[in-house]
């Protein structure tokens, strides 16, 4: 009984001293958290997942939301005031942004989570000298990028609460833990289709990162930004592409009217394969409700539609 009542209670002290960790990350509920507005649902789940219950986050453009074209509300104003930290993409994406700001008259501390990113420039479609603009900004379809922005929020977050820098900091590489596992399964993925059949069809060119990091072509009717309507002309030339080609599939996005892309594929027909998410995630129990579940999600559905 000695023995067993021993290892018990030592079981108990072994118990409480691991989970020692856990409780010191946790924020006191008197203690007010780090308000932060996030431009897109994206950039708020990377500063979730590196803040945790530190931070209250607000995405501007919410789940399925096109932040290309967004139309700022009024209760955006009352959000830009209170935040502690605002998370921009950058690289022109949120061109609304600007009279935002102006029209808060609200002074937060801004990151731009692309820089320090590898970015592609639109001019060649090439990774560029820094001086090489404009860029593609869909910078974070590359997994690589993705753990780019998430180090430049880390740093935001530490400089704008230095006091939480041992919580952000452990949060932060846990995360891109996580980030560097889910290359490797895109990678993998995509590698396993046959290359021949690496070739889709998308709404607008949010895939060039996607693309140039996994080696599978994308076609868009649209550009980089789905602010510009895809002329007539366009439309004919993929179809004809398609058919001259033997494009495999054309692929749904969810910030996107879909009337075009069913009509390629009518017109063309191309398979038209599931739903992809491009510049935004679905909703938290959609089947992109965080970053990682949008990339998982997106290799499934070009691998069901792909493969032979």
């Amino acid at each position: 009984m000695r023995l067993l009542r021993s290892l018990f209670l030592a079981l108990c002290v072994s118990i409480g001293l691991w989970n020692q960790p856990a409780l010191a990350q946790s924020r006191s509920r008197d203690e007010p958290k780090i308000k932060i507005v996030a431009s897109f649902s994206i950039l708020a789940d990377f500063a979730r997942q590196i803040g945790g219950d530190h931070v209250e986050v607000i995405d501007l453009v919410g789940p399925n939301g096109d932040a290309h074209v967004y139309q700022p509300k009024p209760l955006d104003v009352a959000h830009l005031a209170q935040a502690r930290l605002v998370i921009l993409n950058g690289l022109g994406l949120e061109g609304w942004f600007e009279r935002l700001i102006a029209a808060s008259g609200a002074k937060p501390r801004l990151v731009i989570a692309s820089q320090g990113s590898k970015l592609l420039s639109l001019k060649g479609g090439a990774y560029p000298a820094v001086d090489q603009g404009p860029y593609d900004p869909h910078a974070w379809q590359d997994v690589a990028n993705a753990s780019s922005y998430v180090r430049a929020i880390t740093a935001a977050l530490i400089e704008a609460d230095p006091a939480a820098r041992s919580l952000y900091e452990a949060r932060s590489q846990a995360y891109l833990g996580e980030l560097s596992r889910l290359e490797a399964e895109v990678k993998a993925a995509i590698s396993a289709i046959p290359r021949q059949r690496r070739r889709v069809i998308t709404t607008h060119d949010a895939f060039g990162y996607f693309a140039k990091a996994y080696d599978i072509d994308f076609i868009a009717p649209q550009g980089v930004s789905t602010d510009a309507e895809a002329t007539a002309q366009d439309v004919a030339k993929i179809i004809r592409q398609i058919k001259a080609e033997k494009i495999p599939a054309v692929f749904l996005e969810n910030v996107s009217d879909d009337r075009l892309i069913r009509r390629i594929g009518k017109e063309s027909g191309a398979k038209i394969g599931g739903k992809v998410f491009s510049d935004a995630l679905s909703e938290t129990k959609g089947p992109a409700g965080s970053y990682i579940d949008m990339m998982r999600n997106n290799i499934r559905e070009f691998t069901a539609a792909l493969k032979p």
